[in-house]
């Protein structure tokens, strides 16, 4: 009975299901489905670079302000962070392809601070090129 058990319980982990690979992203805290879930009401803006352009410019300027990468999904053209090591609130930054030079870039977050802190950083850096100095750290982030 218990080899039974066992077996039931490793088809139902391997079947694929997204509710139980959801929940155990979620304990394991690199779930994106808060962020995704928070998409619809997030800051939006399209930039005139490539998309590949954009992705290494916004992954530059999150480790110049210290944002925490948690988990990067192609699939969904999406990285999704942390605002800071200490201040693991969600936020996802979406990419999409609108031309051969120009992205859409979106930031969404449960929380309207973190999406607000991290949209206008982000924006304000890719509208320079990434080139702004301003530090995310230098800020109230807690």
């Amino acid at each position: 009975m218990r080899t039974f058990i066992v077996l039931a319980l490793a088809v139902i982990l391997m079947s694929g299901c997204a509710n139980f690979k959801e929940a155990a992203r979620g304990i394991a805290g690199i779930s994106t489905k808060q962020i995704e879930e928070a998409r619809a009401k997030a800051s939006s803006k399209v930039f005139d670079y490539d998309y590949k352009t954009t992705y290494d410019l916004t992954k530059k300027i999150l480790g110049r302000i210290l944002a925490y990468i948690y988990t990067e999904d192609p699939k969904k053209n999406l990285i999704a962070i942390f605002v800071s090591e200490t201040n693991t609130t969600p936020v996802g930054i979406f990419f999409t392809k609108i031309g051969d030079n120009k992205t859409q870039v979106e930031v969404a977050s449960p929380s309207t601070y973190a999406k607000e802190l991290i949209a206008g950083t982000l924006f304000k850096s890719l509208e320079k090129g990434g080139l702004d100095d301003e530090k995310l750290s230098d800020k109230q982030v807690d």
